[in-house]
């Protein structure tokens, strides 16, 4: 299997570095992640400006690329400038969750849904900050109950959230409501934001957000890049 491992914090993230060396055992990993931070990005491209594509040193020792530009453009260099196929797409682990609506900002989930559009396989993965003891383990759990109940074969791109106190169990769960509130802040005519939680318990293990913060169980949820609201037109038939 060729694994492609991107990410939204950055090249030499330990996310990344994590996520890279676990994926060495199941797979021929080739990094091409953005070469500074690119959080918040979402699915954004740039097709305006050109960008920088680099061969870089890597301290997990596998062929690594950096692009000066979002998760997503990340994605497109690896799968239509290489010249090479990659059988999967592992984008992370993100320095933070990406649970609920909050994903729809996540650059990191961005990058999985361009490997969907691309018609390749993807797993966006994410945990609490700097949270990565024992991630190896949790990592092993993850792959083998996606072989066990051969998700890939059901969705092309899934969202994982692994909890900081993990109690061994993995769900499906469907994506939650608000996660984060944003506080905007002008000084001068510039613009800078605040972000705080707003995710109150709702004791629904079937959702991401509770499943994870609350019950401690890491959350797999499938994603499309379908936006069709399908019980509106279906009404208006």
């Amino acid at each position: 299997m060729r694994i492609c491992i991107t990410n939204d914090d950055g090249i030499h993230a330990k996310g990344l570095c994590v996520l890279a060396r676990w994926a060495g055992k199941v797979g021929d990993v080739t990094i091409v992640a953005p070469r500074y931070q690119q959080s918040g990005k979402s699915h954004s491209i740039d097709i305006h400006q050109p960008y920088a594509v680099e061969r870089a040193a890597h301290e997990t020792g596998f062929a690594a690329w950096q692009v000066d530009s979002t998760p997503a453009d990340c994605v497109r260099v690896a799968m239509m400038a290489l010249g090479e196929k990659f059988d999967l797409v592992l984008s992370g682990i993100n320095h933070g969750y990406n649970l609920g609506r909050e994903i729809t900002y996540s650059g990191t989930v961005g990058a999985a849904l361009e490997a969907g559009v691309q018609g390749t396989k993807a797993i966006a993965l994410s945990t609490r900050r700097e949270i990565f003891d024992g991630m190896e383990e949790k990592l092993d759990n993850m792959w083998a109950f996606f072989q066990e109940k051969g998700l890939l074969q059901l969705a092309d791109v899934w969202n994982v959230n692994i909890p900081e106190e993990y109690t061994g169990r993995i769900v499906l769960a469907r994506q939650g409501g608000p996660f984060y509130s944003d506080t905007f802040f002008m000084n001068g005519g510039l613009a800078s934001v605040e972000g705080k939680p707003v995710w109150q318990p709702g004791g629904d293990a079937n959702v991401d957000t509770d499943a994870v913060l609350q019950f401690g169980h890491i959350s797999v949820t499938p994603l499309t890049n379908d936006r069709t609201n399908e019980k509106v037109l279906s009404l208006c038939k």
